[in-house]
């Protein structure tokens, strides 16, 4: 189960692992130069509207029919890709550009740069990540308080703007993680190597540094440009095991001096800010992600993505530096981009799912109330709860960047925040880059980079392309189901309803976890509800799974 805990979905920490069985990922070794991919599909046909595509399923219960694995899933994703704008190779501009880099050549340039190689720098990722953007170290206080720092990798370092490889990124804006193939905003030698924070190399970050008082409060700190090392690269999995007590102390926790105190402390810290936000309001909230489990171009199956205690270390801190680079920012006079999560689009719809369930929401929207309600239902009907949060997150509505306005700041209804933006992955998202452009101008005592109507464009494009880059993801999540449902035509299946609107109901089956959309008659269905459905149809080609409800 993944746990969204005081998060809304589209503002957690994005998962680079393509969930690749063993020996099944292609690496590529971190100092080669960038290859040319292949080529992306020129003029990539329209996906056919539903009205008008044929009603017989791609895949036939008996005889002609194909099977799954013949279909080319890598090409399907490009056409994806293509069909909703999004450059699938990087032009050969960007390869010349990023090639012509020498490794250390930044690491000797700028003013201010301090030099903290010898803190205990760890991360904390998947075990195939090396795009790492976030390193993190914890000091004890006198008075009970953790000192905490985050750094993150200065890609502008590399990736100046109005660079080739910037306005590349820009174009994208973020990068596609397609479960066959993942398709990077900035080249590997770049995002995997360069830029990145790899373990026993020496990089540039930007470093923010806060304190957690003993009751979770945040007091921010300073923020300044750093020369650090990576003293231990974890890993999620082995981190959380060994927090939990059911596993063994990963090794490089064992290696590194004084890393054992050091992960424990973060830990600490880690708790005391996710029990300050729960009191505050933010949502704990709970959903199934599925993902693809590939080996050799191959799906296997579908994996549910579990949440652990490790990552819950990163995603606060990641939540905490994030309200810090957002203040400091207001506070140097610096306009800037907001992550915001609006008041709920359909608060009526939330209401009415906690009156069928017994309790009384008040007329006008509270997180606090909401957060109640969550609690409650997760501690009587803990099986059911993914199902409630997913219907929760629906009516919500997704996040979205805006100019930040200190007057009327619209902040982030599930967290519980005025102050956010997203700062902390800039190899990947390109607002993040945005942010630490800003931030090192005003270290720097520059002049911003941007005006008001350049942020205020690029976060509505940055808005659009995320929502294009979900669409991408979730046609892909279904086109490499339909090939896992290939001969269940006409089974039934338990589901839970996650749309019902005019524009077509949807439910999610709760084994496996694949979303579909449901044909006939459906009316009076609500979001939550939970129905029993039989699967009609499978096209893995235009990413469409059909159900029709039973009875």
């Amino acid at each position: 189960m993944n746990q969204f805990r005081g998060r809304h979905p589209d503002s957690r920490r994005r998962s680079h692992s393509q969930n690749r069985a063993a020996h099944g990922s292609r690496q590529h070794h971190q100092q080669q130069a960038i290859q040319p991919r292949h080529s992306p599909v020129q003029n990539p046909q329209q996906h056919r509207s539903r009205q008008g595509r044929a009603p017989r399923p791609a895949f036939r219960q008996k005889g002609g029919g194909r099977h799954p694995q013949e279909i080319d899933l890598h090409a399907i994703a490009r056409k994806a890709m293509g069909k909703y704008g999004f450059a699938v190779c990087f032009p050969s501009q960007v390869e010349r550009e990023v090639n012509a880099l020498q490794s250390r050549a930044s690491l000797r340039e700028g003013k201010g740069i301090r030099d903290m190689r010898h803190l205990n720098w760890s991360s904390i990722d998947n075990y195939d990540t090396e795009d790492l953007d976030q390193i993190e170290c914890c000091e004890a206080g006198p008075a009970g308080e953790i000192f905490v720092r985050v750094g993150i990798a200065d890609v502008d370092a590399y990736v100046p703007k109005g660079s080739s490889s910037d306005m590349h990124a820009r174009k994208n804006t973020t990068s596609v993680y397609t479960g066959i193939e993942t398709f990077p905003m900035l080249p590997d030698r770049l995002s995997k190597n360069l830029s990145s924070l790899p373990m026993g190399q020496d990089r540039l970050a930007i470093v923010s540094e806060f304190a957690v008082l003993q009751n979770g409060v945040v007091r921010p700190g300073g923020i300044f440009r750093a020369l650090v090392r990576n003293k231990a690269k974890l890993v999620y999995e082995q981190v959380a095991a060994w927090l939990e007590g059911t596993g063994a102390m990963p090794e490089l926790v064992a290696k590194a001096e004084g890393m054992e105190e050091q992960v424990w402390l973060q830990d600490k810290a880690a708790q005391r800010l996710e029990k300050y936000r729960m009191r505050m309001g933010a949502l704990e909230l709970e959903s199934m992600e599925a993902r693809a489990v590939i080996k050799d171009d191959k799906v296997l199956g579908l994996a549910i993505v579990e949440e652990n205690r490790a990552m819950h270390i990163i995603e606060n801190f990641m939540i905490a530096a994030n309200g810090v680079m957002s203040r400091f920012l207001e506070r140097m006079s610096i306009p800037s981009i907001h992550r915001v999560v609006r008041t709920p689009k359909d608060w009526a719809g939330i209401r009415l799912l906690a009156k069928a369930k017994g309790f009384s929401l008040p007329a006008m929207p509270s997180a606090k109330e909401l957060s109640v309600f969550l609690a409650r239902q997760k501690s009587l009907d803990p099986d059911s709860f993914a199902g409630l949060s997913l219907s929760i997150v629906k009516l919500i509505g997704a996040g979205e960047y805006v100019l930040h306005d200190k007057e009327k700041p619209i902040g982030h209804f599930c967290l519980a925040v005025t102050h956010y933006t997203h700062g902390t992955a800039p190899n990947r998202r390109y607002v993040d880059l945005i942010i630490q452009r800003l931030i090192k101008s005003a270290l720097d005592r520059a002049p911003t980079p941007y005006s008001r109507k350049e942020l205020s464009e690029a976060s509505s494009w940055c808005t659009d392309r995320e929502m294009s880059a979900k669409r991408v993801e979730r046609f892909m999540v279904k086109a490499e189901a339909a090939t896992l449902l290939e001969g269940k035509l006409g089974q039934e299946f338990d589901a839970i309803v996650t749309g019902a609107s005019e524009k077509g109901n949807y439910a999610r089956l709760a084994e496996p976890p694949v979303e579909g959309r449901i044909g006939g008659e459906a009316r009076g269905i609500r979001v939550g509800q939970r129905i029993r459905v039989r699967l009609v149809n499978l096209d893995p080609q235009n990413g469409f799974v059909d159900f029709a409800m039973v009875g």
